[in-house]
């Protein structure tokens, strides 16, 4: 599936490539920074893996990261297609690790909060772009991922 569209030379056509750079800090840290903005996060390994749980940890991160592209993905759709903004639509999103090895992120639970009605949206436009988003497509398909969406009405 993914075949065709791997490329050796690493040369890829109209790709738009965004650097990030890390230092690991000790204390199984690392400091992350945006390339673009700069601006900088902190990770943590988790209390179940060795660490403090003072942070996100990688594949908290990740499920974030998961969460945050659907809502970004449904308000440019919003935007460009409703014709709106979608201001207070928020997210809850748990993630479960693998029993066995390797360790792993094997189900990410998405709830996603929209405090208005369906009727502004009844062509499901918004609920097509989430499912859509650059992340749902780069993961794992072994990862289970459901999403539930919660309307006002």
């Amino acid at each position: 599936m993914y075949g065709a569209l791997y490329r050796r030379d690493g040369f890829w056509p109209n790709l738009r490539m965004v650097k990030s750079t890390g230092t690991y800090t000790g204390e199984l840290n690392c400091q992350l920074t945006h390339g673009p903005s700069g601006k900088v996060i902190e990770t943590d390994a988790p209390v179940d893996n060795h660490g403090r749980g003072q942070a996100f940890s990688p594949t908290d991160l990740t499920t974030a990261s998961f969460a945050s592209c659907m809502v970004t993905t449904m308000a440019i759709a919003a935007r460009t297609k409703l014709g709106m903004d979608i201001p207070g639509v928020r997210w809850e999103v748990s993630k479960e690790m693998s029993t066995d090895l390797p360790r792993r992120i094997v189900r990410i639970a998405t709830e996603i909060w929209l405090p208005f009605s369906r009727s502004i949206d009844p062509a499901g436009v918004l609920e097509k772009a989430a499912l859509n988003c650059p992340v749902h497509h780069s993961l794992n398909p072994y990862i289970d991922h459901p999403v539930v969406f919660h309307w006002a009405d």
